[in-house]
């Protein structure tokens, strides 16, 4: 252990958080009376945040890569799978720091240099939260237009407002409330979601499933890289928010295990039947573009729309509660000094602006959505490779003072882990396309690398311009920088960590 600097003032201690009917508890360690989380206690946020028949709609996202239900079946599995399993590794630091993700993210970026990453995970959460809002309120408008009980902008903004206090009541409420609320409705939407899928049974067309074309190995890595940002990569920046309570003692395997079938279960059976309808009826796939739970609605029967809107819009609320309550702990990790129900207040009136505008300017929901889901995809899979290659080359729990202490031993800034984030998140954006340019013409910019390393070639065409190339639409970045962002930080921070661990 190296002796003590007497020229040096003291590291301030870690904060303690504390409970209460509402979490007062921010970027604080939680105390130690207060980690009596178990770990199958993790099942019950990730399965009602990831429950929600929104996942149905992904069976016409991986169609629309021009591969079979097989394929497509496949991706779905396995990129479900390992991307909530991505998310369970990140979660053993919660467990171990007991702290919020991107405060324990500050032991590889540094205290001040986790601001970088903490800015992307900010707008990932703040772009998620509002992309479900959105989704709810669009089912919302559609099922009161259906039934005839209202139509029109009253009931679409009266429908945002009153969804967006929904998200932002427990938000502000806390960890515990929110615990409680996702164990209830595990249960509930769970229970009605299946009776849905039974329902769209009689619409499945399953010759027409079975004769669909098989697509090129690139389109399923295209296909791959979507699931796994759609799910759980659209997480894992707040994985561990859900598990700092959790017990030291706890196992990190158990930690991994519920976090990856809390979260996998529910999607891998969604977008599975989601396949099945979107590759029997073509109309239906289309649809989905534009209204994705709009589209679901319209073969249901008319007794069954008010249930399923319902239980639409909970399991939506569910996974935008998750987010909202992350975005906040990640405002206050920037240095944003304002209590934690304040943050998620701030955040609440982004969400409920950000979902007026999308329901009543956007044209098409599908080609924002996907384009704002690789776009932060890139540098969010880098962080996530370096976060996770830090988890598992650590053998000590974190020094919680450190991680608030600019002058402890996690440092500032942590040079290789920004130019590595940074770097790889060029790269990254080098390798993917806008599929979307006139829905999403903010993201054209992207797939420089493309053509310059033989991968595809841009076609400027009066009629549209267009990447000719399987590669091209492989969105193969995002993949390059979670591997590339683990490699390096495996490989070039492993001695830096040793020392930190030595001179605890």
């Amino acid at each position: 252990m190296t002796s003590p600097d007497p020229t040096r003032s003291p590291a301030p201690a870690a904060p303690v958080g504390g409970a209460g009917v509402i979490e007062t508890t921010g970027i604080e360690i939680i105390a130690e009376s207060e980690r009596t989380a178990r770990p199958r206690d993790l099942i019950w946020p990730w399965f009602a945040a990831n429950v929600s028949v929104f996942g149905m709609s992904y069976g016409s996202y991986l169609l629309g890569f021009g591969i079979s239900f097989v394929q497509a079946t496949v991706v779905a599995i396995l990129g479900i799978i390992i991307s909530f399993l991505l998310c369970g590794l990140v979660a053993i630091a919660g467990k171990r720091g007991s702290a919020p993700t991107m405060v324990l993210s500050r032991a590889a970026f540094g205290v001040h240099g986790q601001k970088v990453p903490g800015i992307v995970s900010w707008l990932t959460s703040i772009g998620w939260e509002t992309s479900l809002a959105i989704s709810a309120v669009l089912a919302t408008a559609t099922v009161f237009d259906v039934l005839g009980v209202g139509s029109g902008q009253a009931v679409t903004v009266i429908a945002a407002i009153l969804i967006a206090a929904l998200i932002v009541t427990a938000s502000v409420l806390g960890y515990h409330t929110i615990m409680r609320l996702q164990s209830i409705l595990t249960w509930a939407t769970g229970a009605m979601t299946i009776l849905f899928m039974i329902l769209t049974i009689p619409h499945i067309d399953w010759a027409g499933v079975a004769s669909m074309p098989s697509g090129p190995p690139q389109a399923m890595i295209g296909a791959l890289v979507m699931v796994m940002t759609g799910f759980g990569l659209g997480w894992i920046n707040i994985a561990a928010d859900w598990s700092r309570y959790q017990r030291r003692s706890a196992s990190d395997a158990s930690i991994v295990a519920w976090n990856t079938i809390g979260g996998a279960a529910a999607p891998v059976v969604l977008v599975i039947v989601g396949l099945l309808l979107a590759g029997s009826d073509p109309e239906l796939a289309g649809a989905i573009e534009g209204d994705p739970i709009g589209a679901l609605i319209s073969i249901l029967p008319l007794w069954a729309l008010v249930p399923f809107w319902i239980v639409a819009v909970l399991t939506l609320v569910s996974g935008a509660v998750l987010g909202i309550y992350s975005s906040g702990l990640t405002l206050i990790s920037l240095g944003i000094r304002i209590p934690r129900p304040a943050a998620a207040a701030v955040d609440g009136v982004i969400l409920t602006v950000g979902t007026i505008w999308v329901a009543f300017f956007a044209t098409s929901f599908i080609g924002p959505f996907q384009s704002f889901l690789i776009t932060l995809g890139v540098p969010i899979a880098a962080w996530a490779g370096i976060l996770i290659a830090d988890v598992l080359t650590r053998r000590a729990d974190y020094d919680e003072r450190a991680l608030f202490d600019p002058r402890g031993r996690y440092g500032s800034i942590d040079g290789i882990s920004i130019v590595t984030m940074v770097v790889a998140s060029v790269l990254g954006w080098g390798l993917v396309v806008n599929s979307f340019t006139e829905a999403a013409p903010w993201n054209n910019w992207q797939g420089y690398l493309l053509e310059p390393l033989g991968l595809s070639t841009y076609v400027d065409d009066p009629a549209g311009a267009y990447w000719d190339g399987n590669w091209a639409y492989s969105n193969i970045g995002v993949l390059l920088a979670l591997v590339l962002g683990f490699a390096v930080t495996w490989f070039a921070r492993r001695g830096r960590i040793r020392r930190q661990e030595r001179d605890a």
